[in-house]
């Protein structure tokens, strides 16, 4: 199968895992999980390889996320949303910004990585709004705007355009998760995290 049609399929199936997500359904996570094995193959043709190493610590996250939403749906079937404490979400980008200068400094010494910084620090912030995600909190969906535009840019720059239209649909998904999910928390309590 060619990179391009590879990375049409992906994106088609990105689009529906974020869709479902935005919409607090379960299925949004085994829809998900096929996303990053698409997606794994496409980055690796284009040497991002901070982004081929992120879908796999995503099917990770995916799988976590999966079991952990199937403990917390209300009578619609819908997942709760959380909280998340201002204490939390500082060690949570304190996290990311350590695993960024990590990943950031492997990728620049040891590989021929593209843009091994950047790719670094989207990878790494990347895994904490995943990580949110699966937890539940509202926050991700910011967290997810701010990269997913960044993204968007990264791929328009090494010419992977569907990627880029993509995340730019991206952007717009979150912006309707984060609607949804603030309404979401309106309308019910907030459930434990």
């Amino acid at each position: 199968m060619s990179t391009e049609l590879l990375e049409w399929i992906g994106a088609a199936v990105s689009v529906a895992a974020v869709w479902l997500t935005a919409r607090r359904h379960l299925l949004s996570w085994p829809v998900g999980l096929a996303s990053v094995v698409l997606y794994a193959s496409v980055f690796v043709e284009a040497k991002l390889y901070s982004d081929a190493l992120l879908q796999g610590a995503f099917a990770g996250f995916i799988v976590y996320g999966w079991w952990r939403w199937k403990q917390h749906l209300d009578d619609d079937g819908r997942v709760q949303v959380a909280p998340l404490d201002l204490g939390a979400a500082l060690r949570d980008l304190g996290i990311g910004a350590v695993g960024a200068v990590a990943l950031g400094t492997v990728m620049h010494r040891y590989t021929d990585a593209a843009l091994p910084w950047l790719d670094a620090a989207l990878t790494a912030f990347s895994l904490v709004a995943q990580w949110w995600q699966g937890r539940r909190h509202i926050a991700a969906w910011w967290l997810w705007i701010v990269l997913d535009v960044i993204y968007t840019g990264l791929y328009v720059y090494k010419s992977l355009d569907v990627t880029a239209a993509l995340y730019l649909g991206f952007v717009g998904l979150a912006v309707m998760g984060l609607r949804q999910w603030r309404r979401a928390a309106q309308t019910a309590p907030l459930a434990a995290a």
